[in-house]
């Protein structure tokens, strides 16, 4: 990138002071939900897509909303460029209350807030640059101006070789990053992504996420995103909430909903990215122990509590007898260690409830599963 491209993509002075650690601050929240509701007709009469939503989105963050289909998810996101109105609450952007904006200022407003989409929108008979210029096009911004803006986007999102070619000439990857750069043309403060990795491969997908992130980093905008992947939230955001049936149910840092999840539509959709007990060590598993050779198999949760991951030599070792690691792992989310371990032990002169107690040294939770041979 040339150093004028920098100089014109800093980070705007009110984006500069993003918080290290995101808390939900009512007064100074970019975004601010307020007893939210959203009901469409239906035709068997009112159906309720949102209730009661208060959530705070902070200047800078990158804020993940998840939940089942039907849940509410895209209801709520566009409530915030007023493609949809609220039945009641209020919506507010940098405590502005969006709700009576005439059609003049709801224009401004939609240019402060970009938007991606999980099938890309482009025209087909428009190449990459065209599908680019087109917003600035229709707000008429001068060509020389239009072709600068241009230029700098699809050189941020790595098409700069790419801006003759036409929509069917590209990848998945490729066709959502021209979404990006198009919704970036007005200098959004706001980046609104609604499944924007759904239609993508899992290679693409991080590729894709890691352009997120550095748009977030590089630009300090607030970026809200909507999935049903818990990987995806994972991979990017700060701070996550989980929908169900247009109701808040869970909301936190990711590292606090991911290691220990409260509800249980959040422990559901965390399923896939947990070690199950596998099938064939459930089928041997006793409630009582059949002799003194049968191990004791414990699970050990690590929720994040902890800042450090636990010491594996001296677990084995509090633990005795012959210690075997049957599945599982720990990684690190916002610099908090999480994940799961699922031993056996044998040989050990303590029984299974010392043994649990000596591991809860070390994890956060530790559950006696049973017995195998």
């Amino acid at each position: 990138m040339t150093a004028a491209t920098q100089l014109r993509l800093e980070i705007p002075a009110a984006h500069r002071a993003i918080q290290t650690e995101l808390h939900p601050d009512l007064n100074h929240a970019h975004v601010r939900f307020i007893n939210l509701g959203k009901t469409y007709d239906g035709q068997q009469g009112p159906v309720a897509a949102l209730h009661g939503i208060d959530l705070a989105i902070q200047r800078g963050e990158v804020f993940g909303i998840i939940g089942r289909s039907g849940a509410g998810k895209s209801s709520l996101i566009r409530t915030i460029n007023r493609l949809e109105q609220p039945s009641s609450g209020r919506v507010l952007i940098d405590q502005v209350d969006i709700g009576e904006f005439d059609e003049d200022r709801l224009v401004k407003l939609r240019r402060r807030i970009g938007m991606i989409f999980q099938h890309f929108n482009l025209m087909s008979a428009k190449t990459v640059w065209q599908n680019v210029e087109l917003p600035l096009k229709v707000a008429g911004v001068p060509k020389e101006q239009r072709d600068r803006k241009v230029r700098e986007l699809l050189e941020l999102v790595g098409l700069e070789a790419k801006h003759k070619a036409y929509p069917s000439q590209l990848s998945g990857g490729q066709k959502q990053r021209v979404g990006i750069a198009r919704a970036l043309v007005h200098d959004p403060a706001i980046l609104l992504c609604d499944e924007a990795t759904s239609a993508l491969d899992p290679e693409t997908t991080q590729s894709i996420l890691g352009l997120l992130r550095e748009i977030n980093r590089r630009l300090g905008l607030t970026i809200i995103l909507i999935t049903h992947e818990m990987a995806v939230i994972r991979e990017i955001c700060d701070r996550v909430v989980v929908l169900e049936r247009g109701r808040v149910v869970e909301q936190g840092p990711v590292w606090e909903v991911f290691g220990n999840p409260q509800h249980e539509v959040s422990k559901t959709l965390l399923a896939p990215l947990q070690h199950a007990l596998p099938s064939e060590l459930q089928s041997r598993l006793q409630a009582q122990p059949q002799s003194s050779e049968d191990a004791v198999v414990l699970r050990l949760q690590f929720t994040g509590t902890a800042h450090d991951e636990p010491d594996i030599a001296a677990l084995f070792s509090a633990l005795g007898g012959r210690v075997r690691l049957l599945q599982g792992g720990v990684e690190r989310i916002q610099g908090h260690a999480l994940g799961q371990l699922l031993l056996a032990v044998t040989g050990s002169s303590l029984d299974a409830e010392e043994l649990r107690r000596r591991a809860s040294q070390w994890a956060q939770q530790v559950e006696v599963l049973g017995y195998v041979v």
